[in-house]
């Protein structure tokens, strides 16, 4: 459909990581043409800290240059039947699909995380995230209202035109399918802004996808978030920020949707409590605590279950069986089949989660337990590696109990009382995800009831999936994804059309 024919011949199924550097070091996505930047900046691969590739170091020219092409590709976009739309998603999610497994290896190289437990999966779940909005076009329906038998009334759903969407490093594939996907289906034309940590995966499917649309309706850009992010924020044809990052950054840019006075969603911290009752099931407890905590990510995750609030009866057997499991994981190469775990994505995050591991150390009474073996293997830098740690002992005031840490760190509480252990559970300034194990319904029920959080499983911990909304209350954010509802609540406007039939 992009009839510029502008993008070159993308690599193929047999395409190698190298491939896909070569085509995209140093490019801007920008009106269906890869556009080399006047400014780079340096992306290191984790596991060696060598450098892999260089990404534009974007700032308010580059973003000027793409929110232009997004508009001007908006109105044909616009006016493209929504079905037909979505029939492109679905499309660019079956070529995702076929370039899977090169995909996966430059994500495993750019951000560190295993291929076999993290980096494929991701791929799957983002082609399906686009597949499922992509089927949603049929769904953009208004209302009609019964007013008055004198006077037809209706409501419509229209696109709100140039959408922003900022990405974090952690699961950028995924979270780029989430803003995209509705955002694209929709009719709206979008700016993605790429994590300068990770931005080569994001380049290749937004190239894979922009080869399907129009020219402009998917750009993508690079760089820092005082430079690139800020001057998309600021911009005043972005009409929509849709952001998934910290607290402190995504305040920044709710205050600069505020300005503008134009629709943000945003997606940010966490601090999930993870409630283990007497009679949960152990085995599948234990697995869900290590999928939970999303220990094979290095714990970088949002909804990471890092408060563990498990029941005195069972604390002492479970707590055992979690070490285990923890202690034989295999923490090494990312690009290894026998990896569990890789690394953590950059220096100043591992310096942030060495930092909360020795407050807790100075804590009197604390006990700080670390799991597993780092890896030996001199073809890697040991900087990022980081063990799968539990912290035991700490008061429910202390930085790492409240605080998000974002590493492979979980805070195990003991509890006694129910009610205490839903006050304790509830005690957080965040509320995006919540989990409860128990064999008692009527104690589920009421904890699904009770916990201050967006997002509530029972007896599991699964991601977001397609079709379940998701996004959290309080610090959390702002808005859902992953749904319908979401899609046109965040990516449409509802405009109110009224007819005099006399």
């Amino acid at each position: 459909m992009n009839d510029m024919s502008a993008l070159p011949t993308l690599p193929g199924a047999d395409a190698s990581p190298e491939d896909w550097l070569a085509l995209l070091s140093g490019m801007n996505l920008v009106g269906g043409r890869l556009v080399p930047a006047a400014k780079l900046l340096e992306v290191i691969e984790p596991a060696t800290l060598k450098p892999l590739a260089s990404a534009p170091a974007s700032g308010p020219a580059e973003v000027s240059a793409a929110v232009a092409a997004a508009r001007a590709a908006f109105p044909f976009w616009a006016a493209t039947p929504a079905r037909a739309r979505g029939a492109i998603l679905a499309r660019a999610a079956d070529l995702i699909d076929a370039q899977a497994e090169p995909l996966a290896r430059l994500l495993a190289r750019e951000t560190g995380k295993a291929l076999r437990t993290e980096c494929r999966g991701e791929l799957k779940v983002a082609a399906d995230i686009l597949r499922f909005h992509g089927g949603l076009g049929g769904e953009l329906k208004g209302e009609t209202i019964p007013f008055d038998p004198a006077v037809f009334a209706a409501t419509t759903r229209e696109p709100l035109g140039v959408v922003a969407a900022i990405l974090p490093w952690n699961v950028p594939l995924v979270l780029m399918a989430l803003k995209i996907g509705p955002a694209l289906v929709a009719g709206n034309a979008v700016v993605v802004k790429a994590s300068e940590e990770a931005p080569f995966a994001t380049l290749a499917v937004a190239a894979i996808l922009s080869d399907l649309l129009p020219a402009g309706a998917l750009n993508v850009v690079t760089g820092t978030g005082p430079d690139c992010g800020a001057a998309l924020t600021a911009h005043p044809e972005v009409a929509k920020i849709t952001f998934t990052g910290s607290e402190a950054a995504g305040r920044a840019v709710y205050a600069a949707g505020a300005a503008r006075i134009i629709p943000v969603s945003l997606e940010l911290g966490g601090k999930s409590p993870m409630i283990v009752c007497a009679d949960a099931d152990m085995d599948r407890t234990v697995a869900g605590a290590i999928a939970g905590m999303r220990f094979t990510r290095q714990g970088q995750s949002c909804t990471a279950a890092s408060r563990i609030y498990l029941h005195r009866d069972v604390a002492e057997a479970f707590l055992s069986r979690l070490r285990a499991a923890l202690g034989a994981m295999v923490i090494g190469d990312p690009l290894a089949e026998a990896t569990d775990i890789g690394t953590i994505i950059n220096a100043k995050q591992k310096a942030t989660v060495d930092r909360y591991v020795a407050l807790a150390e100075a804590h009197p009474g604390a006990e700080v337990i670390r799991c597993g073996r780092l890896p030996e293997d001199p073809a890697l830098a040991p900087d990022l590696f980081a063990l799968p740690t539990l912290l035991l002992g700490l008061p429910e005031d202390h930085p790492c109990v409240r605080e998000e840490i974002f590493g492979p760190v979980a805070v195990i509480q003991i509890w006694d009382d129910y009610e205490d252990v839903i006050a304790r559970a509830n005690d957080s300034g965040y509320g995006l995800a919540a989990t409860v194990w128990t064999r008692d319904l009527r104690v589920a029920m009421d904890a699904t009831k009770r916990l201050n959080a967006g997002y509530v499983q029972v007896n599991q911990n699964l991601t977001i999936q397609p079709n379940l909304s998701y996004g959290g209350f309080g610090n959390s954010g702002l808005g859902k994804e992953a749904s319908l509802e979401a899609m046109r609540e965040h990516f449409t406007r509802s405009k109110t059309i009224v007819f005099a039939m006399d």
